[in-house]
């Protein structure tokens, strides 16, 4: 343990930083999560200002805090921001939205019946026969709420 410390005291603060940076990243790889690769990116960062720029291991300590909580909250964001496209991944009922179709039963006093694919739904909609056309304009729990297309 003293041996690597020297090394790092021996190698200054700014390449310190740096293979922490890439241990971090490295760390990333091993144990994927989407996490610590924004610490690695942080201290990646900070050892590049650590060595144009002359500040104390108090100041590189902040950078460091700063981006860490910068890049984090950013990734964040994003991912949340992706997340709602990925709550409709394997959900076949959202992509039926806009799309039409025939009525394999006639819709009386309400409800009735189309198919899609491989599949029966049951749909709600204005009273329409066998075979008229029509378009799902919505969607509640397992029921398609159509309109005559």
């Amino acid at each position: 343990m003293a041996d690597a410390l020297a090394l790092l005291a021996a190698l200054g603060p700014a390449w310190s930083w740096v293979i922490a940076g890439l241990v971090l990243a490295g760390a990333e790889i091993v144990a994927p999560g989407v996490f610590l690769i924004w610490f690695g990116l942080a201290a990646l960062a900070t050892g590049l200002a650590a060595a144009l720029i002359p500040m104390p291991w108090q100041g590189q300590t902040l950078l460091f805090a700063g981006l860490a909580l910068v890049l984090v909250g950013l990734a964040t964001r994003l991912h949340r921001r992706a997340g709602r496209h990925d709550a409709i991944l394997n959900r076949a009922d959202r992509g039926l939205i806009g799309r039409e179709g025939v009525l394999a039963e006639p819709i009386v006093q309400g409800t009735g019946r189309i198919r899609f694919d491989d599949t029966l739904w049951r749909i709600e909609g204005p009273d329409l026969p066998a075979g008229g056309r029509v378009r799902v304009v919505g969607l509640s729990g397992t029921v398609l709420t159509v309109e005559a297309a």
